[in-house]
């Protein structure tokens, strides 16, 4: 869950090592995106909110932009919605972007967009019915939603030590999945599919990765120069979307092996999040 992101979420502007964690998160995400771009036939986009619970805010729709989608999002900080614009500039990737103080009006025609989704946000948004209903307005297709899963251990712990945060600064009804369906259900939008995903070798917890991933004895993700040595550097999808580290997808599938083989049963307390995809 990481609520200490709603704290500092500005320095991955200036730094942006997000870690195995978020970076793993990432691709994890974009293979259920790619999935539904190419199903549906999907040419153009909405991510509303933007900000969710991972490293650099506003980028988590730049691969969906790399295969040709028309992307638009919405964030609610001036601050924070220049530094995307300003991160998608230096990739040369077009977004358009705007700026929203609530959720409940979206300023946008109706169908607009062929999707519309959001990773770790809802419970940002101040009357979810209201948004929820504008996008249902506002969408033809599909609306995917990616929330934490609660019953995972991170999320519980996180939960615990992060009361006043939760408290100040989220709704936490609007991510629960039951909430969600009943109100998408209201809408005539059919449930498709609802999994649990980001599943990696780490729990959820606030420690670091690559000490987790030493204790098991299994080597961090690192770099090999060319003349073989091992480099460390930041962890950053931004170089696989630049063309810097093109076998980037392929050197994380070692940490893939709950992801892909875990019993539902085991991902329900150690995955770290779940979507919800809903078709007309």
């Amino acid at each position: 869950m990481a609520i200490p992101i709603l704290h500092f979420w500005d320095k991955y502007y200036t730094n942006p090592d997000e870690g195995l964690g978020s970076t793993y998160e990432r691709f994890i995400i974009n293979r259920i995106l790619y999935k539904a771009v190419k199903h549906f036939q999907i040419k153009t986009v909405l991510e509303a909110p933007s900000f969710g619970f991972t490293g650099m805010s506003g980028i988590n729709s730049m691969g969906l932009a790399l295969k040709g989608c028309e992307v638009s999002l919405l964030d609610h900080d001036m601050n924070r919605l220049d530094n995307i614009k300003s991160t998608w500039k230096t990739l040369n990737l077009p977004l358009r972007a705007e700026y929203v103080d609530d959720y409940s009006r979206l300023n946008f025609a109706d169908k607009s967009f062929d999707m519309s989704w959001n990773f770790s946000a809802l419970w940002f948004v101040k009357d979810l019915q209201m948004f929820l209903s504008e996008l249902d307005r506002v969408t033809k297709r599909v609306i995917l939603i990616m929330v934490p899963n609660q019953a995972g251990l991170g999320y519980v712990q996180q939960r615990y030590f992060g009361q006043e945060d939760l408290k100040k600064y989220l709704i936490e009804s609007h991510i629960r999945p039951k909430t969600i369906k009943a109100e998408m259900e209201k809408l005539n939008w059919k449930l498709l599919h609802h999994e649990l995903l980001d599943c990696p070798l780490w729990p959820d917890i606030g420690m670091s990765k690559e000490d987790f991933l030493k204790k098991l004895g299994i080597g961090a993700f690192s770099f090999k120069k060319d003349d073989n040595k091992v480099e460390k550097r930041p962890i950053t999808i931004l170089d696989y979307y630049s063309g810097r580290n093109s076998d980037m997808p392929g050197q994380f599938e070692k940490y893939e092996l709950f992801e892909k083989h875990a019993p539902e049963s085991f991902k329900r307390f150690w995955a770290h999040h779940q979507y919800l995809l809903f078709i007309r």
